[in-house]
């Protein structure tokens, strides 16, 4: 009894820290959703309560009198050009990759994975320094060039990886039938890698979603900015509007809400792709 007493009690207290865990972690989000409803006043009185009155309007104010519409105009323009662009480059290299073999392939993927190892923030000067010399600055696609090439890496690992899992017997039907590498490519692959290539979008928008450095140093226009960088114009030099800020951060993360919801289904099979053998 003694020792099941001991068990029960280890499993009890392992719940409650888990619990407390949980709630350690849930309570921030809780508190920016209904923060965003309350009035400055009511904020500044106490931070933690829960609003008297719901004030709706913070949204309408953060929309369209602190042009957050613009900022997410940008940051999707931005975000779906560079994933685009990145799914096809990586998917194209990824494939190459992993089904071909010729000089020069494991130093050229060697140099794809070593651009994972690379501090992208350090970079920042010396891309500045180049896009100025360039002309490059204060484009609408000034961003797309570093966010694609920061998120490649990653992406042609992923799936290269995936690649080595699907049967080349199935291309090699395709040929037989007549089928060209560019019809077997996008016609048989490239469905089968569709839970793959889902992961690889919302891990690719998600960062350049949220990607703030480069947007703040290589755009200038007001006009062009972007999602995080336009949020910082919520912050006055003396004074901060707490719930307008709040409710212009609920906003932003609903794309990737959208997205993830869109594509869940997909990334789960991708993470369980592999595990069993068919």
């Amino acid at each position: 009894m003694n020792a099941r007493t001991v068990v029960t009690g280890g499993k009890l207290l392992a719940n409650l820290l888990l619990a407390a865990f949980s709630v350690f972690c849930v309570f921030p989000i809780l508190w920016v959703l209904y923060s965003s409803l309350k009035n400055q006043a009511a904020f500044s009185r106490n931070i933690v309560s829960l609003p008297s009155s719901l004030h709706f309007e913070n949204y309408s104010k953060a929309f369209w009198d602190g042009e957050l519409y613009r900022y997410l105009g940008n940051s999707a323009f931005v975000a779906a050009v560079s994933v685009v662009l990145t799914i096809a480059i990586g998917f194209v290299t990824g494939y190459f990759l992993s089904r071909f073999s010729f000089r020069g392939r494991n130093a050229l993927y060697a140099m794809f994975l070593f651009g994972m190892l690379v501090p992208t923030y350090g970079l920042l000067v010396p891309l500045f320094i180049e896009y100025r010399n360039l002309h490059l600055l204060d484009s609408r696609l000034s961003l797309v060039l570093p966010e694609v090439t920061f998120a490649l890496p990653l992406v042609i690992f992923l799936i290269e990886s995936f690649m080595k899992s699907i049967p080349t017997e199935m291309e090699e039907a395709a040929y037989m039938d007549g089928a060209s590498l560019t019809s077997s490519l996008f016609r048989i692959v490239f469905p089968m890698c569709r839970p793959i290539l889902s992961t690889c979008v919302i891990i690719s928008f998600l960062n350049i979603w949220n990607e703030f450095p480069f947007a703040l140093i290589l755009i200038n226009t007001q006009e062009l900015k972007t999602v995080p960088v336009g949020l910082t114009n919520f912050v006055g030099q003396y004074t901060v509007d707490y719930p307008q800020l709040m409710a212009g951060i609920n906003v932003s993360i609903l794309p990737v809400i959208v997205v993830y919801l869109l594509l869940y289904k997909r990334i789960i099979q991708g993470m369980v792709a592999g595990a069993v053998k068919g």
